[in-house]
């Protein structure tokens, strides 16, 4: 299996035909891997040129420079994170060596939504460094940017899904959005990994849809297929990256799969980790929205296989895995899709 690319630039100004035809390729992908390329998206280059710019800046400062913009607590899911704090597959109810990458978020805020009473734990204030100066303009550029494209997918979601127009935007007019921008670069004291140790381990996101820029470096981005077979997703040029997360799953009963996924340690052939870049833009929904599986995607002889919860209770369980370090009991099922892998 292939990560199949599909052009979205007619779902707006195209007609009911043309629309049609790109929903039936992202229902298809949906059902079959729950990752996708996408073209067509409308970003233009120069805000990705910035962005790159920009993460090169801030990422090559001293770590004694960037770990003063940590977050003050793992619950707070902005700021730096420093290599080998994390462990994605923790949220997943597997085990692993911690990960290689170090990242930086934002997201988000309470402030965005000052008529809402909104919980400054789910929606912090955003940390940004104070230098470099092209860093704060350019990441901000590059969320408002993918904040679009991941409501553009769902208006392509609904067509899909034979659902009503606007049927996502109750859950989503203040939604969770979180830009987590991802390096991997080794000093080389750190050169020497650990037995199976990831790039970033296997993991499912928790959200809605995932809009991602990465570098086409490989080994990198790898999907796991619904054989167990792990296959490589390295993004054609200008293509962005789609893949769904757990709240379209329980939407659609699995219909829709909220892709597993992993990145190996990006090596040279003198086995050293050289540089990789990614951008992840996890489009999550309201945190106090109720997702239950949809009417259609349910019935006497196929319930319901998750109880209905609201977007803020599952992501507080996953990031209890991955950044406090509590293997998630609620996983079981992924966890078992983690274990059973070919490869």
């Amino acid at each position: 299996m292939t990560i199949p690319t599909i052009d979205i630039a007619l779902f707006s100004s195209g007609t009911p035909a043309q629309r049609a035809a790109i929903a039936a390729q992202v229902d298809t992908a949906a059902k079959q891997i729950g990752f996708m390329q996408i073209v067509g998206h409308g970003i233009p280059t120069m805000v990705i040129d910035a962005l790159k710019q920009g993460m090169d800046d801030f990422f090559s400062l001293p770590l004694a420079d960037k770990t003063p913009w940590r977050a003050p607590s793992a619950d707070i899911n902005r700021g730096y994170s420093s290599p080998l704090s994390e462990r994605l597959s923790y949220s997943s109810g597997v085990a692993s060596a911690a990960d290689l990458f170090e990242a930086f978020n934002i997201g988000s805020s309470y402030t965005d939504y000052p008529t809402l009473s909104l919980d400054r734990v789910a929606y912090p204030a955003n940390i940004w460094p104070t230098a470099p100066a092209s860093f704060k303009p350019a990441v901000q550029a590059w969320f408002a940017n993918a904040a679009q494209v991941a409501r553009d997918m769902t208006r392509i979601f609904e067509v899909a899904l034979g659902l009503p127009a606007q049927f996502f935007a109750p859950y989503q007019d203040h939604s969770l959005d979180v830009l987590r921008l991802n390096h991997y670069a080794m000093p080389a004291e750190l050169q020497k990994l650990e037995d199976k140790q990831m790039g970033m381990g296997a993991h499912t996101d928790y959200g809605i849809v995932t809009v991602l820029w990465a570098d086409a470096v490989s080994p990198g981005l790898q999907v796991l297929d619904s054989t167990g077979h792990w296959i490589d997703a390295t993004p054609e040029p200008g293509a962005l990256l789609i893949n769904l997360g757990d709240m379209m799953a329980r939407w659609t009963n699995d219909r829709w799969l909220s892709s597993m996924h992993r990145v190996l340690p990006p090596l040279n052939a003198q086995g050293q980790v050289v540089r990789r870049r990614s951008a992840a833009l996890f489009h999550d929904g309201n945190a106090d929205a109720v997702i239950s599986c949809l009417p259609s995607c349910c019935s006497a002889t196929q319930p319901a296989r998750y109880p209905s919860t609201t977007v803020a209770e599952h992501i507080q369980k996953k990031l209890a895995g991955s950044r406090a370090m509590h293997i998630n009991p609620d996983a079981l099922q992924e966890a078992s899709r983690i274990q059973g892998a070919v490869n």
